[in-house]
């Protein structure tokens, strides 16, 4: 087993090794008030940006201020089927075929229009089943859906029971099934949870959901971009995602989501329809076409014209990602994230509560700490070093292939270690 110092050296020398490690030149890194580069690790929260996104917007503006409407339909770029484009870029990201996917809105925006497709209570079943440390916006559309369908949410929304909720294994979820199974009408799972950088075994658990034909639904903000995904393979029903974590959207950027294709043709879903979903050769034909007639797609379930702002960076770092190979990244984020767990590991007074297995987290290791975690951000911060905490005690740390470096965590470990001795 290697031994590592943690000292700027030894970084430096990684670094220099690494292939990929002047992908970092293409990135904007914030500076400390020293004026030197932070070592950045919220990029589970929001990706750094793209040196080449001003410009691209800067392209689109002018596309604006020189066309006007016209925009819509000339030019290389133009905008009207531009969220199409742009939607064709995450399909092997997220191991769907191009028609599963698609790009609108907002995450939980996308996740309410999707239960109302995909969230069809019964007098039988009418529970919705989360994982331990759901992200709160994931229980709080799952709660409304069931109130908007005349369920309870205190007795119809309900979790995993697990032995360990920081480790939820597929033993839990069969004990869970068990006992709830025959109710529950929706398993609503973020694939990579937020909290602890846990990368859940999905083939195992969606095996089990369909044992008792449950319609599964997955929130993957925290692993498009991170971990390698195969939603058609999976046969998930339905997935959404944001893009501005490790995708790079930026702040508040449009939500990607898939719908199986085996659902594309089944006229008596629910959609709430509108006219983005039409077929785009007739959308315009506002007299001739009175009733809505779903493209047979996950375009079908598009409803309103996509910011054109918020698709224009968007697609720029996703043709990075293409540039690169996803597969080059996720090994370069096994070789960062592996050395960060060791630093941590030499720390005595904190703990990893994320997997050790490669296989079973992504780029992102939670440390649970014995002092307030939004404290020592704000100090880690005033050092240089950004991670992200979550109350109460816990500190999220994510090198992000793209721009992270070894020498970003061995200062992190050094700074880390001085501020909890």
């Amino acid at each position: 087993m290697t031994s590592f110092t943690f000292r700027n050296e030894e970084a430096l020398a990684l670094d220099e090794a690494d292939p990929l490690s002047a992908i970092r030149d293409q990135f904007t890194i914030p500076l400390d008030s020293d004026g030197c580069e932070e070592a950045y690790f919220a990029g589970n929260s929001l990706g750094l940006m793209p040196k080449d996104t001003p410009a691209a917007m800067l392209g689109a503006l002018s596309d604006w201020g020189s066309k006007g409407v016209r925009g819509h339909f000339e030019g290389d770029e133009s905008w009207y089927r531009y969220d199409e484009v742009v939607s064709a870029l995450q399909a092997d990201l997220v191991g769907a075929q191009q028609s599963e996917v698609g790009i609108m809105g907002s995450l939980t925006t996308n996740l309410h229009l999707l239960m109302a497709s995909f969230y069809r209570p019964s007098k039988s079943r009418r529970k919705i089943l989360l994982e331990p440390h759901a992200f709160p916006s994931d229980r709080y559309a799952a709660a409304a859906q069931v109130a908007w369908h005349g369920g309870n949410p205190e007795v119809d929304v309900i979790e995993i029971d697990a032995e360990n909720p920081d480790n939820v294994t597929v033993d839990d979820v069969v004990g869970t099934l068990r006992k709830y199974g025959e109710e529950v009408a929706l398993a609503l799972i973020g694939g990579l949870n937020y909290y602890t950088g846990q990368y859940h075994d999905l083939s195992r658990w969606l095996q089990q959901f369909r044992k008792y034909e449950i319609t599964v639904g997955l929130d993957l903000a925290h692993a498009v971009g991170n971990v390698p995904i195969d939603l058609h393979k999976l046969e998930a029903d339905f997935a959404a995602w944001c893009t501005y974590k490790y995708l790079n959207g930026g702040p508040g950027s449009i939500s990607g989501y898939f719908v199986h294709e085996k659902h594309h043709r089944d006229v008596d879903l629910i959609r709430l329809a509108g006219w983005w979903g039409n077929n785009p050769d007739t959308r315009f034909d506002m007299h001739g076409q009175e009733r809505f007639v779903p493209r047979q797609s996950a375009d079908g379930w598009k409803v309103s014209n996509p910011a054109l702002f918020s698709m224009v960076p968007l697609k720029r770092s996703l043709e990075m990602f293409h540039e690169i190979g996803f597969g080059a990244l996720r090994e370069r984020s096994i070789r960062l994230t592996d050395y960060l767990e060791k630093g941590i590991q030499t720390i005595d007074e904190v703990e990893s509560i994320t997997p050790e297995d490669p296989e079973r987290r992504g780029c992102q290791i939670s440390v649970r700490v014995k002092d307030d975690a939004a404290a020592l951000e704000k100090k880690l911060i005033l050092e240089g070093v950004v991670p992200d905490a979550r109350d109460p005690d816990v500190l999220r740390f994510a090198p992000v292939p793209m721009y992270s470096s070894f020498s970003d965590i061995a200062r992190a470990i050094r700074k880390f270690k001085k501020l909890v001795s």
